[in-house]
């Protein structure tokens, strides 16, 4: 079927939801998920390129659309799961990655298939746009538990991935994103009519960071 079965594999991604199985205010889709980490990295690395960074745009683009193209094959697994062990988080991404080359392999016509190898490898390296794809990742999740927490959902697990995912953004290695993270958009965060519990657990996690 080719590169026409790879664009229909499109509508896939938009039928996988993220935090499979807790009840959820607002729904997210893993193809919605992917355009929301282009957005925070093209502002991110906006803000690092303003402080003398150079900033690869086709290699940030790249990796940020399609870093969970994987997803269609194995789906969104939970949070708590996927980060329960060290072993189990890398048996995950290379089942992942072996299903990506085997479509690579069996669908894309063999002119393009070096391109897309390079496309659909493992976005998070420790280059620049390896980081801002880590950093944009981070913030989607911080921002759908964030929703969640503020619509009153009381699931510990929206509390867990709140504190997982601010925790691993203030300890990235970008250290001007990071500053106008905790000094501009945490201000935000805490005056956006949120209960006085979510500015308690927000100032908790900047107390231990």
């Amino acid at each position: 079927m080719g590169i026409h079965h790879f664009f229909t594999s499109f509508n896939d991604l938009e039928r996988i939801y993220r935090a499979p199985g807790r009840f959820k205010f607002e729904e997210h889709n893993v193809a919605a998920h992917s355009w929301k980490v282009s957005q925070y990295a093209m502002f991110f690395a906006t803000v690092e390129e303003m402080h003398g960074a150079t900033i690869n745009w086709k290699t940030l683009y790249e990796k940020t659309v399609n870093h969970d193209y994987g997803e269609i094959f194995i789906g969104d697994i939970k949070t708590p799961v996927k980060h329960s062990s060290a072993e189990l988080k890398n048996m995950i991404a290379l089942v992942e990655e072996k299903m990506v080359e085997h479509f690579i392999e069996e669908e894309i016509p063999q002119e393009f298939k070096e391109v897309f190898k390079h496309r659909m490898a493992e976005g998070k390296d420790r280059s620049i746009e390896g980081i801002l794809l880590e950093l944009s990742d981070k913030l989607d999740q911080f921002y759908e538990a964030f929703a969640e927490l503020k619509h009153g959902n009381t699931d510990i697990e929206f509390v867990k991935m709140y504190q997982i995912a601010l925790k691993h953004i203030l300890t990235i290695p970008l250290p001007h994103s990071v500053n106008y993270f905790k000094n501009t958009i945490l201000k935000d965060v805490m005056t956006d009519h949120i209960s006085q519990d979510i500015i308690n657990l927000t100032q908790g996690i900047l107390q231990e960071v």
